[in-house]
């Protein structure tokens, strides 16, 4: 546990579960455990954790492995990366939300080179058919 009184700066790692209460500057990476920022916790820095439930402040990017609970006195400004992500009513929250477990990006970059195909071959019908429309005209 780090103290309401605790001010921290730099990286905290670690091989247990961790309360904050006080102040940290940094990093924090608790790969496989639970991290909590209590009501009175304010943390800048970006957080890694098996679990990371917030009650307090978080200015930084937020990991969770498994979930990422944002109590309804918790406020996070910064990014969200978790398959389960919970926002209680109140909750505070600024930033985006990456619930995707799985890298799905091959299906969109298969199907990008299709689609730029038959708009490159689209163009210059599209400017030839203006010039027979002038000749016409």
């Amino acid at each position: 546990m780090i103290g309401p009184s605790i001010h921290i700066k730099g990286t905290v790692s670690g091989g247990e579960d961790l309360l904050i209460q006080g102040k940290v500057e940094g990093t924090i990476d608790l790969g496989d455990h639970e991290v909590s920022v209590g009501q009175s916790g304010k943390v800048t820095a970006d957080i890694k954790a098996k679990i990371v439930k917030i009650e307090g402040e978080v200015a930084g990017d937020v990991t969770g492995s498994e979930k990422v609970v944002i109590a309804k006195s918790g406020r996070v400004r910064g990014n969200i990366i978790a398959p389960r992500v919970t926002l209680e009513d109140g909750a505070i929250f600024k930033g985006s939300i990456d619930m995707d477990p799985g890298d799905t990006r091959t299906d969109v970059q298969t199907a990008a080179p299709k689609a730029e195909k038959p708009v490159a071959a689209a163009a210059p019908a599209g400017n030839q058919k203006p010039g027979l429309d002038q000749k016409h005209g």
